[in-house]
């Protein structure tokens, strides 16, 4: 799945769009998928000056992005009409930085699969070392819920 499929599923954009492609999706239980990480992304002008490292917050987000596409296939959520929204975070663990250079491998496992509630376990890699992992629970929601 290229960056024009992620975009007309996903409603993030720059600079919050994390992930850069999707390369294996197995509706209802895995999906892995990539994000390049980039010296020009914002955040590193602050985080931190002179010694760039990819905020803990970003890379938590990049996997629950790759999760929300997993959902939405999965679920078969109509485009437009759902958006899958961040509804917690468990065992969250950091494992090594992650620097401009770096490709993060995003991978995800159902471990239950509702529209109301999924529980997803998250890890993401560079150069098939942990980076990250956390429990990711997410929900869809009818876009019209979550307007005022």
């Amino acid at each position: 799945m290229d960056i024009r499929e992620i975009m007309n599923i996903l409603p993030h954009r720059y600079p919050l769009l994390l992930v850069d492609r999707i390369i294996d999706l197995e509706l209802g239980k895995r999906i892995v998928g990539l994000k390049n990480v980039s010296v020009n992304e914002p955040y590193f002008q602050g985080h931190f000056p002179g010694f760039p490292l990819m905020p803990g917050v970003y890379i938590l987000e990049a996997l629950a992005q790759v999760g929300g596409i997993l959902m939405i296939k999965s679920l078969d959520l109509e485009i437009g009409k759902y958006a899958v929204v961040f509804a917690g975070i468990d065992e969250a663990r950091f494992k090594r930085p992650v620097y401009p250079g770096d490709q993060l491998v995003l991978e995800l496992e159902v471990l239950s699969l509702k529209k109301s509630l999924s529980k997803m376990k998250g890890v993401a890699k560079v150069e098939d070392q942990v980076v990250a992992e956390a429990i990711l629970y997410a929900s869809a929601r009818e876009l019209s819920q979550l307007r005022r």
